[in-house]
């Protein structure tokens, strides 16, 4: 798309999001591409100031959340998030054939013997279940919380932080939700002993501080959670992990935020296959927007308003289908490329199956395609139909845990 046009869409999107004038916007702005820029970054933090005031989105092209967040009566019906489910983690259902188990002590974490009440108890269970929570609360996990199968965290409806401690750890199980929750200052814990089960507890060594760690896991669904500051990665998934969809989320103040794929030596990553989703990576990230190996990767309709390295980035020839993203270069003429190849020469990554298709790329922005161009050779990294990149301030307008109020709308 030549500058011109493309500035054009970019200003109407922006003055149809802020409410401006629309002939002196276009007027003003079409000819100024940093201006453009800095429109952009308003419209996002004009979406983030409608988030904290509860501005309700009803019907706005994003099919998770239109599926289930014009029901006012949500709190009565919270199982029908799993139904909701898109991407290659669509058949995640949870706990949603079990019974709801409501966390009602955010303290008293002990590793071995958890006290009925705490998430910590909640999530070892054998049986399915749906958890959700009595109170607003900040959760401090003194070790890693090994969760079992068939497992939603919901934290709808209260304010919850799992936070200052170790984070979430998924392995070698199947069928888990995570939703609604603040995960963030994740620290590397461990060596010592962690129960997993209710009949069985182990010695664990050093965890690495990831606020969700997914490891030998399937079926896997992390979905409207805000997550920042972690010792290691936002979500990593390695080590044959597979069917996962990360959606809706707001990423932050990180470093390495997504790491899939164990090592390039690992083959049997090659069976992974990962949805990334109307999520809003924002301030203080630097890289790995996600960083992938060997398997196949949807990156659709999310929103990049900020990365200081590269966004998207992988080696051992993964299979990247990059749609309808909006990546927002910085300022830095050095980081202007989305997307890196580690430590491969440009004679063995020219190869690999990369494609930038219908994304919107401002501020100098550009992508490196690589591979062929065939639709058929990304069959396997397609997941669901991408919308129009004009469309993403609107349809991530609410990544993040959301404030849902009982009664109402969410």
């Amino acid at each position: 798309m030549a500058m011109a046009a493309m500035v054009l869409m970019v200003v109407v999107q922006m003055v149809l999001l802020s409410g401006l004038d629309g002939v002196a916007s276009l007027k003003a702005y079409v000819d100024d591409p940093d201006a453009v820029a800095e429109m952009v970054q308003m419209a996002v933090k004009n979406s983030t100031d409608r988030r904290r005031l509860g501005y309700l989105s009803c019907g706005k092209g994003n099919p998770i959340d239109d599926c289930w967040r014009c029901d006012s009566d949500w709190h009565a019906n919270r199982k029908r998030l799993a139904d909701c489910g898109v991407g290659f983690g669509r058949n995640a259902i949870g706990g949603r054939d079990g019974k709801y188990y409501t966390v009602t002590d955010s303290g008293n974490d002990d590793p071995v013997n958890p006290r009925p009440g705490t998430l910590r108890h909640a999530v070892i269970q054998v049986e399915p279940l749906w958890i959700i929570f009595k109170n607003d609360m900040v959760i401090t996990l003194k070790e890693e919380l090994i969760m079992n199968s068939f497992k939603t965290i919901d934290g709808r409806g209260a304010e919850v932080h799992i936070a200052h401690g170790a984070c979430l750890t998924l392995q070698y199980i199947t069928n888990v939700i995570i939703h609604g929750v603040h995960i963030h200052d994740c620290i590397p814990t461990g060596n010592t002993k962690v129960r997993s089960t209710p009949t069985h507890y182990g010695w664990r060594t050093m965890a690495d501080g990831d606020a969700v760690s997914i490891f030998g896991s399937s079926h896997i669904w992390v979905d409207h959670n805000s997550l920042a500051n972690c010792a290691d990665g936002l979500v990593d998934a390695i080590m044959g992990s597979t069917a996962i969809t990360v959606s809706n989320n707001h990423f932050a103040d990180h470093d390495e935020v997504m790491l899939l794929g164990h090592s390039d030596s690992y083959e049997k990553d090659k069976i992974m296959q990962v949805t990334i989703a109307f999520n809003h990576f924002g301030s203080g990230l630097i890289q790995r927007m996600p960083r992938c190996r060997h398997g196949y990767f949807h990156v659709v309709n999310n929103d990049y308003t900020h990365w200081e390295m590269y966004a998207i980035g992988g080696s051992a020839n993964p299979t990247i289908n990059s749609q309808g993203n909006r990546f927002l270069a910085p300022s830095n003429r050095f980081a202007k490329e989305v997307t890196k190849r580690v430590q491969t020469p440009k004679s063995t990554w020219k190869d690999w199956n990369w494609r930038s298709e219908g994304d919107l790329l401002l501020n100098g922005a550009f992508f490196v395609r690589s591979g062929v161009s065939s639709a058929s050779i990304y069959s396997k990294a397609s997941s669901l139909g991408a919308r129009s990149a004009s469309l993403v301030g609107v349809i991530t307008s609410s990544a993040g845990a959301l404030d849902c109020k009982i009664g109402s709308k969410c």
